[in-house]
């Protein structure tokens, strides 16, 4: 098996995203569901870049390792969508969702996702950054999308998995599965190297 150097070790992702459930295990390893409750709340004045980190980090010291064995291994993530350094976080209400989408239309911006892997010893914190540009989204397009797929779980009110990406993304630059929440190819050669 491909992935015989993480054999025995036990991992958990501490997430509730579905998405980033589903990349995992598309990467052929096993790993439990773990729970970390924090509030996303963050210093004022980090970039878009520290606060993912921020975040990716306050997730992981959230999660108490100390009754796990040594060679467990905690993921935590947090993705963060920013135009310049304007951060679109998850859409509260439909009126937020449609605001988002009109900034995005017409648009390129960043996906930031930072990785944190915590053990009972060590910790190592990484990021990934994607440019995505949008065409010009139509009011009617923009409707459409928030009216069937209720993007108010995602952060910039988009799934670049769901109809929106297939027919509004018009160029990723980097990681799609970083867009997608985790950027898998880098988690799985940290992993590795953990």
């Amino acid at each position: 098996m491909i992935n015989h150097r993480l054999n025995g070790r036990r991992i958990i992702l501490a997430s509730q995203s579905p998405r980033r459930q589903y990349l995992l295990k598309e990467l052929g390893i096993d790993f439990e569901i773990g729970k970390t409750d924090v509030k996303e709340i963050y210093p004022v004045g980090l970039k878009p870049m520290e606060i993912a980190v921020f975040l990716a980090e306050l997730k992981a010291n959230n999660f108490d390792t100390s009754s796990l064995e040594k060679d467990t291994i905690v993921i935590t993530a947090d993705t963060i969508v920013s135009i310049g350094e304007e951060i679109l976080g998850k859409p509260r209400n439909y009126q937020e969702a449609i605001q988002m989408l009109q900034k995005l239309s017409n648009r390129k911006h960043d996906v930031i996702t930072a990785v944190c892997l915590k053990s009972k010893t060590r910790m190592k914190v990484f990021h990934v950054l994607s440019s995505v540009s949008f065409k010009t989204l139509s009011m009617e397009e923009i409707d459409y999308y928030i009216d069937n797929f209720q993007p108010f779980d995602k952060a910039g009110g988009y799934g670049v998995q769901e109809w929106i990406g297939y027919i509004g993304i018009s160029k990723i630059e980097g990681s799609f599965f970083n867009v997608m929440g985790l950027p898998v190819k880098e988690l799985y050669e940290e992993l590795l190297k953990f």
